[in-house]
């Protein structure tokens, strides 16, 4: 069985100044035995952290849609932002990627989803992010748990780790998987792993974005 970490962020996202080589670190120490790195509508931080560490991580993006936020795992090429939800599911299809919904009732940060869009888009993804570990209000988490139950889908958890005491809030124990068919059949067999981070952890990703503006303006 593998402990795996869904839904981590690096330095390459925005709003997380977490160096690639650090994550790793903290995730060997930890017992994590595979993650998946979903930086902001990039590839860029999870191909950094392959680079040192073949076996323990997996490609994998966090997509703003025009509707809401798309969570996609064994993903070969990027996915723009900024795509109608279809579209983006339609290329990450087409690169054999498992697709799941990230915090869908979070509606605290941005990325959430109206009810009739979410419904929209559910037959063609395979999972909703049933807990994320950052949501502050937890009948988000509960309403997502409830809707993956009611449709039928698969169920993704994930720390949405921005920094190095986030990594292995939420993981998963599953049998190994190599690609989205095998994930999809382990799945329904998971066991979960699951604390919520403390509210202030929001205050590190307004540090990171302000940090980043700084050094964008040169001082």
């Amino acid at each position: 069985m593998w402990c795996v970490e869904f839904h981590c962020h690096t330095c390459f996202s925005p709003d997380s100044l977490l160096d690639p080589g650090r994550l790793l670190q903290i995730c060997a120490r930890r017992g994590i035995d595979r993650v998946f790195i979903t930086d902001h509508n990039t590839l860029e931080g999870a191909r950094a952290a392959q680079r040192l560490d073949t076996a323990r991580v997996f490609l994998g993006e966090e997509i703003m849609t025009t509707q809401g936020e798309l969570l996609a795992f064994f993903v070969k090429e990027e996915v723009p932002a900024g795509l109608m939800p279809e579209e983006a599911v339609q290329r990450l299809r087409a690169q054999g990627a498992f697709i799941s919904v990230a915090h869908p009732f979070d509606h605290l940060r941005g990325g959430a989803w109206k009810l009739d869009d979410l419904e929209r888009i559910t037959p063609l993804v395979d999972a909703i992010e049933t807990f994320n570990a950052r949501i502050m209000r937890p009948r988000a988490n509960h309403l997502a748990q409830n809707y993956m139950q009611r449709h039928q889908l698969l169920a993704t958890v994930g720390s949405d780790a921005h920094s190095q005491g986030e990594i292995g809030r939420a993981t998963l124990w599953l049998p190994e998987f190599h690609d989205a068919e095998s994930l999809r059949q382990a799945l329904k067999v998971a066991r979960t792993q699951l604390r919520l981070s403390p509210p202030w952890v929001h205050l590190y990703s307004r540090y990171a974005k302000w940090q980043k503006r700084l050094q964008a303006n040169g001082r």
